[in-house]
């Protein structure tokens, strides 16, 4: 599998340099590889590389800002993707004092429809917080779909890969306006980000999510959607008052049977296969969230749960089968220890049947 900081390539970084080179002709390509692949690249993560390329390029541009600027924005439209993330880093690395702000502004809109400038944003609402929070809800009305997106995704207060907006972990208020701007957004790329900015607002402040969601739900269908991702991690933590808004009210009347396991024992690298029945005995077809929760045996000897969904539809009344799996296969972002697992099935955020299962080392 390719790394994002694996399409560095020198044919990359000398396609960079021969296209700059075109709009500036006083660029020295070969001094520009030179300071890209100098010493300490091969160890350089992702964004590291981003942050070496963007020096780089501020050795070879023109020393006036402005200047560089127009280059790159000539070059631009031929600088798309995650890859050229050294295009908006250029403003965050060399436009952050204050007789550049309105020119970096300008240009961080120029940017991001071709490669995102959410994360080369962020420097600037922590040292500008309330002119950037004006500008960007300036951008909410643009009608680019990417500079509208870059309103609500660069002040994300949890935004992955980039820096924590703290004042805004703290107090997410400023921003709620930019939500509320796009809450009815045309574009899905557009509602995805309001949806993750709230979702990101969820893990420290619940109760002021619910409470917008509440509001927002039924005022529109594209509205209904953001809140219903918004959401994910509350429903996901079983939070009473996110399931009760979605129709997922506690089922007496509900229960699982016959949980079985396929084997009691699996070894890493291979699935684990599971059935159940879902029995409504209410008479009545319910709404239901149903999920699976695995504990997870760590290092420490002691088990840690992570819940997957399984379903979330209406079941009839009666016994309905459900069979699913659960994967073992080695991946990055888990490490898995040998011993005792419990698998538990939950129905609308309450835990219900439980079992046992013993993961082997291969």
């Amino acid at each position: 599998m390719e790394l994002f900081k694996d399409k560095y390539t020198p044919a990359l970084i000398d396609q960079t340099g021969e296209l700059l080179h075109q709009f500036y002709p006083a660029l020295d390509k070969a001094h520009f590889r030179d300071l890209v692949f100098a010493e300490g690249w091969e160890q350089a993560e992702f964004k590291a590389r981003i942050r070496r390329i963007t020096l780089a390029l501020t050795e070879v541009l023109p020393d006036s800002y402005e200047e560089a600027l127009h280059v790159l924005e000539q070059a631009a439209p031929q600088l798309r993707g995650v890859e050229y993330l050294f295009v908006p880093d250029f403003i965050e690395v060399n436009g952050l004092a204050p007789e550049h702000y309105e020119l970096s502004m300008k240009y961080l809109a120029v940017f991001t429809p071709y490669s995102s400038s959410e994360f080369a944003v962020r420097p600037f609402i922590e040292r500008y917080p309330i002119e950037t929070m004006k500008q960007m809800m300036e951008w909410t009305n643009s009608e680019n779909e990417h500079i509208r997106r870059l309103a609500s995704e660069g002040s994300r207060p949890r935004l992955p890969w980039g820096s924590k907006l703290r004042s805004l972990i703290a107090d997410p208020t400023p921003a709620l306006p930019i939500l509320h701007a796009l809450k009815q957004d045309e574009s899905l790329y557009v509602r995805k980000s309001v949806a993750n900015h709230l979702n990101d607002i969820s893990k420290d402040h619940p109760d002021l999510v619910l409470d917008l969601a509440s509001t927002w739900h039924g005022q529109h269908p594209h509205t209904d959607w953001i809140v219903r991702h918004a959401s994910r991690s509350l429903l996901k933590k079983g939070h009473p008052k996110a399931l009760s808004l979605f129709g997922y009210t506690q089922q007496d009347a509900v229960h699982i049977g016959h949980l079985e396991l396929a084997r009691d024992t699996i070894a890493i690298g291979e699935e684990l296969e599971f059935t159940f029945d879902v029995v409504n005995e209410s008479g009545q077809p319910q709404m239901l969230r149903i999920e699976y929760e695995i504990g997870y045996m760590k290092a420490n000897g002691k088990q840690a749960p992570k819940r997957f969904k399984c379903s979330d539809k209406m079941y009839p009344a009666g016994s309905s089968k459900v069979a699913t799996k659960q994967s073992f296969k080695v991946i990055t972002t888990r490490r898995y220890y040998a011993g005792l697992h419990t698998i538990t099935i939950v129905v609308n955020g309450q835990p219900t049947a439980s079992a046992t299962f013993v993961l082997e080392q291969t």
